[in-house]
C-alpha cells in the first residue's frame, strides 16, 4: 500500500508540479497521501536511526540571498533549493528541520508545505521536525499544534517551556506526535534564563527533570540541548535517560563533535538528533549546491559516527 501511495503520488507531481506561488493546488491532496500509516514519532526516530546507521539532522534554513544563480527570481526558489538539499543528503540523515521562519519571511508557508510532502512522499521513513518554537497557552496553544501537525504535517515540533505545562499539553495530546522542549539552548544568551539556580540547581535541569518526571506522559518527548556545552549534555543525559536529545550547534556554531557524542549517547550509540543546518546546505555556492550538501552531510555523518 505504501509503495502504491508513494507511486502515486511521484505520478502526480510529475504531471503536474506544484509551484511555490502562494496558490499551491491540491497541496492537501498531496499531504493526505504522502503518510497513509505512520508509527509514532519515538519510534519512527528510533528506527532511522537503526537503517541509517545516522545520528545526523540536516537542518533546512533557506535564505535566498545565498542560493545559487540559476534559482534567482524563481518563485518556487525555496522550494526547490530545499528539496534538493533534501534529496542529496537524505542517505546520510535520519531526520530533517525546517524552521518555519525561514520560511514565513519569504511568505513561503506554501512552499514548507510543499517541502514536508515532498519528504514524506520520498523519504517516508525519516521524521520531519518543524522547528518552530512555539510557547503559548490554551486555545492558542491548541491552533499551533493544529498549524504543525495538520497544516504542515510534520512528526515533531519545537516548543518553548517558559509558560509550563499548560503550554506543552495540547502538543502532547497529538497522538504518536513529537514534542521538543527547549532545555539547554545553543546560544550564548541561553545562559541568561537557563543558569538561574531554581532550588539549589540550575532552571534548564528543571526543565529536564519536569520533562523526565511530570511531561511524558505521551511516551513522545525530547529536549533542545546545545553542542555549544556538552558538560550539559552529560547533566541532562543522566537526569532524562534515554530520552532523545535535539543537538543544534556542531556546524556553524562551532560545537564539539567528540565532545557532544560521547557526552550524549545513549549505552546503544544512539538517542541524539545532532543537527547541522548552514554548514551542509551552504556548503557549495555553484549550480552544484546538491552535490556539496550531500558530500557535507556525509562527512558530518562520518565525523559523528567516529565517536559513537
Amino acid at each position: 500500500m505504501l509503495k502504491e501511495t508513494r507511486a502515486l503520488l511521484r505520478a502526480r507531481l510529475a504531471r503536474d508540479p506544484p509551484r511555490g506561488t502562494g496558490k499551491i493546488r491540491a497541496s492537501s491532496e498531496y499531504r493526505l497521501a504522502a503518510r497513509p500509516t505512520m508509527s509514532n514519532f519515538i519510534q519512527t526516530l528510533n528506527d532511522a536511526w537503526q537503517r541509517t546507521n545516522s545520528l545526523l539532522c540536516v537542518g533546512l534554513d533557506p535564505e535566498p540571498s545565498k542560493f545559487p544563480g540559476a534559482l534567482a527570481g524563481r518563485p518556487d526558489a525555496i522550494f526547490d533549493f530545499c528539496r534538493a538539499i533534501v534529496d542529496a543528503s537524505a542517505p546520510y540523515a535520519s531526520s530533517f528541520k525546517p524552521q518555519i521562519a525561514y520560511f514565513a519571511a519569504h511568505r513561503a508557508e506554501d512552499q514548507l508545505e510543499q517541502l514536508i510532502a515532498h519528504i514524506h512522499a520520498n523519504h517516508p521513513d525519516l521524521p520531519v521536525i518543524l522547528d518552530a518554537k512555539r510557547g503559548d497557552i490554551g486555545s492558542t496553544a491548541e491552533q499551533y499544534a493544529r498549524e504543525a501537525f495538520e497544516r504542515y504535517q510534520a512528526d515533531a515540533v519545537t516548543v518553548n517551556p517558559y509558560m509550563g505545562f499548560d503550554s506543552i499539553q495540547p502538543y502532547l495530546e497529538r497522538q504518536g506526535k513529537g514534542v521538543i522542549v527547549l532545555c539547554r539552548t545553543s546560544n550564548a544568551g541561553g545562559s541568561d534564563l537557563q543558569f538561574l539556580e531554581t532550588g539549589g540547581r540550575p532552571l534548564y535541569q528543571v526543565v529536564a527533570q519536569l520533562a523526565a518526571d511530570k511531561w511524558n506522559a505521551s511516551g513522545q518527548l525530547a529536549l533542545v540541548v546545545g553542542a555549544t556545552f556538552p558538560k550539559e549534555i552529560e547533566v541532562v543525559r543522566r537526569i532524562v535517560g534515554d530520552m532523545p536529545l535535539l543537538i543544534p550547534g556542531i556546524g556553524a556554531q562551532g560545537g564539539d563533535v567528540e565532545a557532544t557524542v560521547h557526552a550524549g549517547r545513549t549505552a546503544n550509540g544512539t538517542g541524539m538528533l545532532i543537527n547541522s543546518s548552514r554548514a551542509i546546505i551552504y556548503a557549495g555556492k555553484g549550480d552544484d549546491f546538491a552535490q556539496a550538501a550531500a558530500k557535507a552531510a556525509m562527512e558530518t555523518r562520518d565525523r559523528i559516527n567516529a565517536f559513537r
